[in-house]
């Protein structure tokens, strides 16, 4: 059974039991409160009456009196010479009994009124009665005897069905019509996701869904569209990293056949040949190495073993590596700056940052390498003086393949992993990689991690 048929089906239940308890309440309460008020009114009617009474035989004066009250009310009533015999008193033929019997005659001594509501088999029908005695000096001279036909009521009630049953349809067709709204407001937008995720299953990553409302709904529905543009990402990055990776496979791989081609048909000279398949062939190791290494950290499974480390001395260390290349370098470091982390990714870190300013910076100019403790963190800072970049180019730098001048050689722009490989080593360092730069001028990267911290210090 689907989502709207069960909907339909318990707003009907609901309709059903609603209007069907009201009916029910509305009748009983109907039905009682009439009949307790007509109750009363027939014993308030058998009390007037009863004080015209002035003890002794009842007088014709007094019965007259009584079927006068008759003809003018909407009650039946009569007085009862001898409470034991009623065939001169009834309007009409009746199959009955001694009207009292002898438990009603001890009440009606008592002076007690009796009450009685159902079906008489003295007057062949449905009624509401009292009977009201008639008392000279503790003897029973007589009673009054007033009752109302049930049907007169049961008039009344089957109006009030009437006028119910048109209420109820009335009331039935606009809560269809506000649960026929109320279910395509609940519907429509499930449907409509399930069609959208119907379309993402298929390889459709552009579907979405309407999210006008401010409900639940329509939150649902954002969400649901969050998601999908996700995916539409991650499947663009996965269509971009496979193209890229393909690509830049592709080149160092026809270097190698071509250039090993000409070696083996006797062409150009072996030694420039043989070292360009090697320079080639270790390009396309480090792109390997470096895809392995993005894979497991984008997996979590590259292994971080920290250790208690002075950084100040793997800075000095990998800036060694460097001065061949570069010679002017300008130190600023706290000696004492010592944190808890993997000493060779850390080493990674700071080998890509240093490389990346080496290679965009001016030759003359120096880069300035600065590391500080500031309360519970430590900062490194490399900042270089060179090409930089523009500044809507600096959050897309970490991006997997990404290089800002794609007109770069390879020797010039590396693959575009590294710094994507650096900022998840130092988030899982738990410390932040900052970047700020300016086209023209230069550029600064800023790592920050967590100090540790002597004991006794609160970070």
């Amino acid at each position: 059974m689907t989502f709207r048929k069960k909907l339909w089906m318990t707003l009907f239940i609901f309709v059903l039991l609603a209007v069907g308890s009201a009916f029910g309440i509305a009748y009983t309460l109907y039905e009682k409160l009439y009949v307790e008020s007509v109750k009363d009114e027939l014993k308030a009617a058998a009390e007037n009456l009863s004080d015209d009474y002035e003890g002794g035989e009842l007088n014709a004066a007094f019965v007259e009196r009584v079927a006068w009250f008759s003809e003018k009310s909407p009650f039946e009533a009569f007085a009862v010479h001898n409470p034991r015999e009623l065939a001169a008193c009834i309007p009409y033929e009746a199959d009955y009994e001694t009207l009292i019997g002898p438990e009603e005659r001890e009440k009606l001594l008592e002076n007690k009124m009796i009450e009685e509501t159902g079906y008489s088999e003295r007057f062949d029908r449905q009624i509401i009665s009292v009977i009201y005695p008639l008392l000279d000096d503790k003897q029973l001279k007589g009673i009054l005897y007033l009752y109302i036909p049930l049907e007169r009521i049961d008039e009344l009630v089957s109006s009030l069905i009437l006028f119910w049953a048109a209420g109820a349809a009335l009331l039935t067709a606009v809560l269809l019509y506000g649960g026929m709204r109320w279910t395509r407001h609940v519907v429509k937008p499930l449907e409509e996701m399930k069609g959208a995720a119907v379309r993402l299953s298929k390889g459709d990553y552009t579907a979405r869904v309407p999210a006008e409302s401010k409900d639940e709904f329509g939150q649902l529905a954002r969400t649901f569209n969050e998601m999908a543009e996700a995916i539409q990402k991650e499947n663009e990055q996965r269509k971009t990293f496979l193209a890229t990776v393909s690509h830049e496979l592709r080149t160092p791989l026809s270097y190698i056949k071509g250039y090993s081609e000409a070696m083996i048909n006797g062409i150009g000279r072996p030694e420039q040949q043989l070292s360009i398949i090697q320079r080639e062939a270790a390009r396309m190791e480090r792109l390997v190495n470096d895809l392995l290494e993005l894979i497991r950290l984008d997996s979590n499974k590259m292994n971080i073993e920290k250790t208690f480390l002075p950084l100040a001395d793997l800075v000095y260390r990998t800036v060694d590596t460097f001065r061949l290349k570069h010679d002017r370098f300008a130190l600023d470091i706290d000696e004492e700056t010592i944190v808890y982390g993997d000493e060779d990714r850390l080493s990674q870190v700071m080998t890509n940052i240093i490389d990346n300013a080496v290679r965009y910076s001016q030759k003359n100019k120096p880069i300035y390498i600065t590391l500080r403790q500031e309360k519970d963190q430590v900062k490194w800072i490399v900042r270089d003086i060179g090409a930089g970049m523009p500044e809507e180019e600096i959050p897309k730098v970490t991006n997997q393949f990404y290089r800002i001048n794609k007109a770069r050689t390879r020797e010039d722009g590396g693959s575009g992993l590294g710094l994507s490989i650096v900022k998840q080593i130092v988030e899982r360092h738990g410390g932040e990689l900052n970047i700020q730069s300016e086209a023209g001028v230069g550029t600064t990267v800023t790592v920050t991690l967590p100090a540790l911290m002597e004991e006794g210090e609160e970070t």
